[in-house]
């Protein structure tokens, strides 16, 4: 596994960047330390002045790779639901019992990150937590019908319809396999969220995971247990 994620390029789209973050060490190091930065002090007090003075480099060093903070977090997002995405097809390949393959595949998508140590300029904790608390940012503009149609999301879409099928395979008379996945999805951040900001909105704890939740509700939902 560690071999294949050092030979893992995750496909960003082209859009999101002037020029490749992946193809420098300069661009790597700008996706290392912003990642690190925005989870520190939130994606609001980021800036690519305070981001230049962390790498030691240029303001207009950074605007070379990205054309500004909004295209910079498009693009951490998306890497991220690429990795997300490899790592479930990857762990349910091998699975021939749909029950089971849904099951992995929740697990996948809901469970605490740990970091990769394999992927040396990504922590993924600390990406998963810049998710969990700045992903909504990236979609509540005003311009999300235009970026949507650019392909902006087509990572997150495809891992909703990998899961929908997923769901229908377990149950092919449900009639709503993609809202069902898309709440996963969407769901499992914000269980994260309201568990370390507003505890009282939700059951899942240091005891009941946000894993052990979404595996209730789906198989329920599908009269499966």
């Amino acid at each position: 596994m560690e071999l294949l994620m050092q030979s893992l390029k995750i496909g960003v789209n082209e859009k999101l960047y002037i020029k490749d973050p992946e193809s420098s060490t300069l661009g790597k190091n700008i996706v290392e330390q912003s990642i690190l930065m925005i989870d520190e002090m939130g994606f609001e007090s980021f800036t690519f002045k305070k981001l230049g003075v962390q790498i030691n480099s240029n303001e207009s060093s950074i605007y070379r790779y990205f054309e500004n903070k909004h295209k910079l977090l498009l693009y951490l997002a998306t890497w991220y639901w690429g990795w997300v995405e490899y790592r479930m097809v990857f762990a349910t390949n091998g699975i021939s019992d749909p029950v089971k393959k849904l099951e992995k595949a929740i697990e996948i998508l809901t469970q605490n990150v740990e970091e990769d140590s394999s992927i040396t300029h990504v922590n993924e904790v600390a990406l998963n937590r810049l998710i969990i608390n700045e992903y909504s940012k990236s979609y509540l503009v005003k311009e999300i019908n235009k970026e949507s149609k650019d392909g902006y999301f087509i990572i997150c879409k495809r891992l909703v319809n990998r899961l929908s099928e997923m769901i229908s395979a377990v149950d092919q008379n449900y009639e709503y396999p993609v809202s069902l996945a898309s709440t996963v999805l969407e769901g499992s951040l914000h269980q994260y969220f309201l568990k370390a900001h507003f505890p009282t909105l939700t059951n899942c704890n240091e005891k009941v995971t946000p894993t052990e939740f979404f595996t209730d509700l789906i198989f329920r939902t599908l009269n499966k247990k």
